[in-house]
């Protein structure tokens, strides 16, 4: 073993610091990115937003009918390549726009708030500034507890959340208390009992099956099924959320109507009662493009109205140009010139990926699911000339306004079934035909799964009987025993 020199030429691909930035805001939502360039804004004294030119009179109707930019391609004719010496160009503001629990609650059960309205549905939920801990601290200071109740339930009521659950086990609130009253564990078990008694129904339970106890506890004790239901909630959930209602009705020794009564009491429980009083905050989807339609063809265009539209501040780049003493300016006017290329990149890129959807989709967007074609991300790559990790990053949390909805970008993704003729299925398209086909089949005789795989072969599409069981459970559609069974059990009761 002697040292010796040797040369190697090698290559290697660095990211630098641009490339990095650039990446990291194609990844960005609308919103996300919104905060981002405001924060930049005020950190960077080279950077400043662009005022809109347009007086307010003369912008577009915020709500067409198809929702979206009424401005014309012209526009886009005015964007030249960013320079350091020229601004860019104005555009016309556009329009802005599992848990067990959800296995348990979809879409068509719902989940009320209690048990009052005369026609069964549930109660709306308060909407009032009032917040659930406000709610609960004013129940217990009119109601009849005593002061070391009161004490007491002060800490139970500081450990429940927004959704009506007790976050802390009751050792924990115990040893919160101060220890000269010499509180007990049983104490504060019966403080609990208390308040679980409380407004809204189901407040103050430690989980899923203890709040909806509370609630159900509170009917009236003739209502039909409300002890199996009791018994369910207690032991019994984990089949309900798998849908196992065979081994329900063995395991508790009932019939399917009586299983059907007690699921019913169920579902028209709160899972989080404390919502009722201070529902969560809604999220809104703030779509990155629009899709419209005009002379018959499908446009495409940015969704700009949230985004600030930034520049370089021409004023401030004259001063520091070739003074080497403004070092730290020097470095925010790179950093600036960077970032509004890199916005320009992104929507570049944001803006070819989408067009290449909607070119690819636009029989979805005439027809519906049905005509969803397959696509995956190399195909959307390979077109736009793009690597398959970057049509991920832009696919990914980005949403396109449509006049069938909001969509994510990757709702158009799909992998594919090919028929007996060649052709290529979606499967998204075979799982709409099968919701179709189940809509139309005969209630007295529903279609079994090798029947449905026997009629998407018909229409050319070969899946295997496992493939449409698969699907029908994703779209959380019952086999056809459970829906036969439940037609025939409405009929009797309509009847």
């Amino acid at each position: 073993m002697k040292p010796a020199l040797q040369l190697r030429i090698s290559q290697q691909l660095t990211m630098t610091p641009q490339l990095q930035q650039a990446i990291r805001l194609l990844l960005m939502p609308v919103t996300e990115l919104n905060t981002q360039l405001e924060q930049l804004l005020a950190d960077n004294m080279m950077l400043e937003a662009e005022e809109p030119e347009a007086d307010t009179a003369d912008m577009p109707d915020p709500m067409p009918d198809t929702a979206v930019n009424s401005g014309d391609d012209s526009g886009d004719a005015d964007n030249e390549p960013w320079d350091a010496r020229d601004e860019p160009a104005e555009a016309a503001p556009e329009p802005g726009a599992e848990d067990m629990d959800s296995l348990l609650w979809n879409e068509t059960s719902g989940g009320g708030t209690g048990f009052d309205d005369e026609d069964g549905r549930p109660e709306p939920s308060d909407r009032s500034s009032e917040t659930l801990h406000a709610h609960l601290m004013w129940q217990l200071e009119t109601e009849h507890f005593s002061a070391r109740e009161f004490s007491i339930g002060e800490a139970l009521i500081d450990a429940i959340d927004d959704a009506g659950y007790l976050g802390e086990p009751l050792r924990a609130i115990l040893d919160m208390l101060d220890p000269a009253e010499d509180y007990t564990l049983a104490e504060v078990e019966q403080t609990l009992r208390k308040i679980q008694a409380l407004d809204p129904a189901g407040v103050g339970a430690r989980d899923l099956g203890e709040c909806l106890c509370l609630q159900l506890q509170q009917l009236a004790t003739d209502v039909p099924g409300r002890e199996l239901a009791l018994a369910i909630a207690a032991d019994g959930l984990d089949l309900v959320a798998e849908q196992q209602y065979a081994m329900l009705r063995r395991r508790f020794s009932v019939s399917a109507e009586e299983l059907d009564a007690a699921l019913a009491l169920i579902r028209h429980c709160n899972p989080k009662p404390g919502l009722a009083i201070h529902p969560a905050p809604a999220d809104y989807i703030v779509p990155d493009v629009y899709v419209r339609k005009r002379q018959g063809r499908w446009l495409v265009d940015l969704n700009r109205s949230v985004t600030p539209r930034l520049k370089v501040n021409q004023e401030y780049a004259r001063l520091v140009r070739g003074d080497s003493a403004h070092t730290v300016l020097r470095n925010q006017l790179q950093e600036a010139r960077w970032l509004v290329r890199s916005l320009e990149i992104r929507d570049d890129t944001l803006l070819k990926v989408a067009t290449c959807i909607v070119e690819r989709q636009s029989e979805f967007l005439d027809r519906g699911d049905e005509a969803m074609r397959p696509m995956v991300l190399k195909d959307v790559a390979e077109l736009v000339g793009m690597h398959e990790s970057t049509i991920s990053r832009v696919t990914a949390n980005k949403y396109m306004y449509t006049p069938r909805g909001v969509f994510e970008f990757r709702h158009f993704f799909s992998s594919q079934v090919t028929g007996d003729d060649g052709s290529e299925q979606s499967s998204t398209a075979i799982r709409a035909r099968i919701r179709r086909l189940i809509s139309q089949e005969d209630p007295a005789s529903p279609l079994s799964d090798s029947q449905l795989a026997a009629l998407l072969a018909d229409e050319n599409i070969k899946v295997a009987r496992r493939t449409v069981a698969k699907y029908r459970e994703a779209m959380q559609i019952e086999p056809s025993s459970e829906r036969k069974r439940r037609r025939r059990l409405t009929a009797g009761n309509q009847g």
